[in-house]
């Protein structure tokens, strides 16, 4: 029985505080963020990790017996995955530095090429030498910026690596204390208001795992649709180009424009003779977001929360301006989850049922311990 019907939704207020406690959570997260990251990233283990652990405990192991062998089995399957890789480039031809000057230089060259031609076809841009501009700002920015940023740049990337390390040790106790927690926050809650709790709970824990379930699946599929258009116009690496696109995809906005510029950097240079074949690879780009957005999307993510588009698209902007990348992650699975707990909580707090219930117990457990200090 749903204890909490879904015709029943929050009034201004509780939006208010819902809006209000996501704000303040993203401005915490973006002081804690070397925390933040490898909890997010052992709780989409845990769910990945999750249904497997759960059908062996069904078929007679223990729960520690489950977690280990499940844990083993994900830790040989990484392994093996990185395995394959360093084989597969066991004899690289240029090194990954000199890999990411050519197609730096190959994704410049095409800007420029297209710029040209625009200027052939208007006028009015070779008037304020459109060509000429962006060519120097773009030499500028690839010979100072990032020649002097680049040392920084990996500095705190390998800063990150020590705190990644937590989130397989973060998902082991996630997987084997999970349910020990939510007793131990059941128990604290009074008995009037108990039910309401659980489903709470429930409605918590089934709200992060639609969420992150079909973020895994909208990745795959846009790895997939992404890698065979990329293959069927001929661009090197389609696979592994699908995937970190789709990967990039999970910051909103900023990530399409990053893959997509990727997927164009690769495409110019392998054609670099043949500038339509980075038009095709935009081509398939824009395809694959537009089903995303229209088909994928509604069928993964779109089932798990259900929020407002218009409120979807401000707490975008405003997850981006209060905690930046990270704030355009992580606020639509954070609004989610504070809006089943904000919507909750109002409904228990404005039950008259239930405050009349947990006042009447409060006076029988006053009436029982005082029982016997009148005689």
């Amino acid at each position: 029985m749903n204890l909490l019907p879904t015709q029943q939704r929050g009034g201004p207020v509780v939006w208010s505080g819902i809006i209000a406690a996501t704000c303040l959570l993203l401005f915490l997260l973006q002081h804690t963020l070397f925390l933040a990251v490898p909890f997010l990233l052992g709780i989409v283990l845990y769910y990945i990790l999750q249904p497997p652990m759960q059908r062996l405990t069904r078929m007679g192991f223990s729960q520690n017996a489950a977690i280990m062998l499940v844990g083993s089995v994900f830790v040989l399957l990484v392994a093996l995955a990185i395995l394959a890789a360093i084989f597969w480039n066991s004899t690289p031809t240029t090194s990954w530095q000199d890999k990411l000057g050519i197609y730096l230089a190959g994704g410049l060259e095409f800007v420029r090429g297209t710029l040209v031609s625009l200027e052939e076809q208007f006028p009015l841009l070779r008037q304020v030498q459109l060509a000429d501009t962006v060519n120097q700002r773009m030499s500028e920015f690839t010979g100072a910026y990032i020649q002097s940023h680049l040392t920084d740049i990996l500095v705190s990337m390998a800063a990150w690596l020590p705190s990644l390390l937590l989130a397989p040790f973060l998902t082991f106790f996630f997987l084997r204390d999970g349910l020990r927690f939510k007793k131990f926050l059941a128990r604290a809650v009074p008995n009037a208001f108990f039910e309401r709790t659980l489903c709470l709970l429930h409605e918590v824990d089934q709200t992060a795992h639609r969420y992150f379930r079909g973020l895994i699946r909208l990745t795959i599929l846009d790895t997939a649709v992404l890698a065979f258009g990329l293959w069927a116009i001929g661009v090197s690496s389609p696979l592994m180009l699908g995937l970190i696109a789709a990967v990039l995809a999970w910051v909103p906005y900023v990530g399409s424009i990053v893959g997509c510029m990727l997927v164009v950097m690769v495409a110019s240079t392998d054609a670099p003779a043949d500038p339509s074949v980075a038009y095709l690879a935009i081509g398939v780009f824009i395809c694959v977001r537009l089903l995303d957005d229209f088909v994928f999307m509604p069928l993964t993510l779109g089932r798990s929360l259900h929020i407002h588009p218009l409120i979807t698209v401000l707490m975008i902007f405003i997850g981006g301006s209060v905690a930046g990348v990270a704030g355009l992650m992580l606020v639509l699975p954070l609004l989610g989850v504070v809006m089943v707990i904000g919507e909750t909580l109002g409904r228990l707090i404005t039950d008259p049922r239930l405050r009349a219930r947990h006042r009447n117990a409060m006076q029988l457990r006053a009436r029982q311990a005082s029982q016997d200090l009148s005689t």
